[in-house]
């Protein structure tokens, strides 16, 4: 078996920005997603998350399988990410009940269409989600984007949103939609709020 791939070193620049903002071209990249909407703190984002979860380490366990997928590699389960919007733009964006998202969670190279059927049935044989059913196996090109390490509570990420477009105006660039990504380098169930970091990314265009 090959080296094992480790975001936090192979895909460093995507996933381990600096505070400081910075220019990325993001790729294709295969993900598992769920779309949904409401305040991110309730039930139904938690089971979204659990079974993406599930089924991500269903994949990354596949070698201990009878059929180990062809191009398999060892590798560290991504973290979670997610594309954030407003379902009514009318509303302040602190109203946690007008989110709209899609969550997802970054899959290996050798993962198929076919291979993603054949690991959604098995965890759907083994974990009682329903979430499981809403599931989908996509590519995602975030393309020219602006980045940026957020230190500290998810409430607070105006901040460093604010500093990101400033960033952008200052070296000519523009910020193209109020949609961005958030990957979670932290679990928020064991870590204090100031502590928490978070990859925060936009889309822009050169000016």
């Amino acid at each position: 078996m090959s080296k094992k791939i480790d975001y936090k070193k192979d895909f460093k620049h995507l996933y381990m920005p600096k505070t400081s903002p910075e220019i990325v071209e993001v790729p294709s990249i295969p993900f598992i997603m769920i779309n949904g909407s409401g305040d991110p703190n309730g039930k139904d984002f938690a089971m979204a998350t659990e079974a993406l979860y599930s089924l991500s380490y269903a994949v990354r366990m596949s070698y201990k399988s009878d059929d180990v997928p062809v191009g398999y590699y060892e590798y560290t389960v991504f973290p979670l990410e997610g594309v954030w919007d407003l379902l009514d733009r009318t509303k302040p964006a602190t109203d946690k009940t007008n989110f709209k998202y899609t969550i997802m969670i970054r899959q290996p190279d050798f993962l198929t269409e076919s291979l993603f059927k054949r690991f959604l049935e098995h965890t759907r044989n083994k974990k009682q989600n329903p979430y499981l059913e809403k599931v989908r196996f996509e590519h995602a090109e975030d393309g020219l984007s602006c980045q940026s390490l957020h230190l500290g509570s998810y409430d607070n990420e105006s901040e460093s949103f604010a500093i990101m477009e400033e960033f952008c105006s200052e070296h000519g660039y523009i910020r193209t939609s109020k949609i961005h990504r958030e990957i979670y380098l932290s679990d928020p169930r064991r870590t204090e709020p100031s502590k928490l970091k978070t990859v925060l990314r936009f889309p822009v265009k050169k000016l």
